[in-house]
């Protein structure tokens, strides 16, 4: 078969810059900051990034597993997420350092706020930081995404053997049992063994056995892709309505009563609950996924691209970094203050964007990003089988290869050449 021309996939490019801007219009304090966040119902930008990046990792570190070898995919992982361990290092180092002199020299509670146990206990933030263990807010989704990306090599290993509804059936058994506290039991277990003197109230906000659900589901979603002949994504009619309706009701009681969808009952405020990832927050999130594989391939074909966001999500983990360090910058100088007159606002956004967008440009200049592209050059050779074979065992990632029956016939070689 011929080789499909390499082309990055702009679409998703493009939701990755759109979730970077409603990360940035949030984070920021401004007028903005609550009519933007989380627009499109009970489901903040976050969970979109989340997903999507799961989804990029397991297309493109799936592919280079049936290309290159297991093996070769793994060390893959390991380098990515080496680098976004290392942008976490500077940015934890740029608020120990930077924010915290400039929060402490003009008293801005905004600032301090974000690392009062640092202040109170700075050598112990610093190690415990390093290690992924203190999270202080802003802060707490990369190391997420590091525990992430080690796991991933490991989660598809397991899903090519046994299939991904076991991988997935486990996967949402964690998320439930999240929902009853999974996260804090582990964390005393684990200090019952080796003592964390870090509260498990400053380990971060986000719950990683809850959050795993939506790494999980974006992996297999991305692994999927790879098949040549894979099909679209299609959903059945009745399906489709229903997810409109869930989005809709979704959207006008978001709007209507705010972000808070039962005001000050906490009890039943949890089951939208972002940080557990709650069951109806789910529900949310599963609808517009829905929408967004039905609707989006057409809308796609009908609209104009914006180039400009697509440099965004191109250039996704340097522009979350620079958006950090924008919002924290802001916020030691001008506090959170989000009253201030239009005509700072305005101007401050703008601001902002041209500082995400100039350092989306050098990133991308810099380091070019991975061709993402998918076809059937895809598929891969026999060394690279061999390879994989001998690296994983008898892998056969029946999702993947049960529209090909050139993969079916690989995978039977592959089982032979396998100890």
């Amino acid at each position: 078969m011929p080789a499909s021309a390499p082309t990055r996939r702009w679409e998703i490019d493009a939701l990755r810059g759109l979730m970077l801007v409603l990360m940035m219009v949030t984070h920021l304090p401004s007028r903005l900051s609550n009519p933007l966040g989380q627009p499109f119902g009970f489901v903040s930008a976050a969970e979109g990034f989340v997903l999507l990046s799961a989804y990029m990792a397991g297309m493109v570190y799936g592919r280079m597993a049936w290309r290159r070898g297991v093996a070769e995919m793994r060390r893959a992982f390991w380098r990515r997420a080496l680098k976004v361990y290392a942008c976490q290092a500077a940015t934890l180092l740029f608020l120990f350092t930077v924010i915290a002199f400039i929060g402490l020299k003009f008293d801005q509670p905004a600032a301090t706020n974000l690392m009062a146990y640092y202040l109170e206990h700075p050598r112990t933030a610093l190690v415990w930081g390093l290690a992924l263990v203190y999270s202080p807010p802003l802060l707490d989704i990369l190391p997420l995404y590091i525990l992430f990306m080690l796991a991933s090599p490991w989660v598809m290993v397991l899903a090519w053997r046994h299939g991904w509804t076991k991988v997935m059936s486990v996967s949402v058994c964690l998320w439930l049992l999240a929902q009853f506290g999974l996260s804090e039991v582990v964390f005393h277990a684990i200090d019952a063994v080796v003592p964390i003197p870090v509260p498990y109230a400053e380990t971060g906000s986000f719950d990683t056995w809850g959050w795993q659900l939506l790494w999980v589901l974006g992996l297999w979603l991305g692994a999927t892709r790879n098949d040549p002949q894979a099909p679209a994504f299609v959903f059945p009619a009745w399906a489709v309505r229903v997810a409109l309706v869930l989005a809709l009701v979704a959207l006008v009681w978001r709007h209507g009563l705010g972000q808070v969808p039962f005001g000050s009952n906490a009890s039943w405020n949890l089951i939208f609950d972002k940080w557990s990832l709650g069951p109806m927050r789910l529900i949310n999130l599963f609808a517009l996924v829905v929408l967004t594989l039905h609707y989006g391939p057409r809308l796609a074909a009908r609209t104009p691209r914006l180039r400009w966001l697509e440099t965004l999500g191109a250039a996704s983990l340097p522009v979350f970094c620079a958006h950090l360090v924008v919002v924290l910058l802001v916020l030691s100088l001008l506090g959170a203050d989000q009253d201030r007159p239009w005509g700072l606002d305005v101007p401050l956004v703008l601001a902002c964007f041209v500082v995400l967008h100039t350092v989306a440009r050098i990133s991308l200049w810099v380091d070019q990003p991975p061709d993402d592209r998918t076809g059937p050059d895809t598929q891969p050779g026999d060394a690279a089988i061999a390879g994989a074979a001998s690296a994983a065992g008898a892998l056969q990632p029946a999702t993947v290869v049960r529209h090909s029956a050139d993969f079916s016939a690989r995978m039977n070689r592959q089982s032979a050449l396998s100890p």
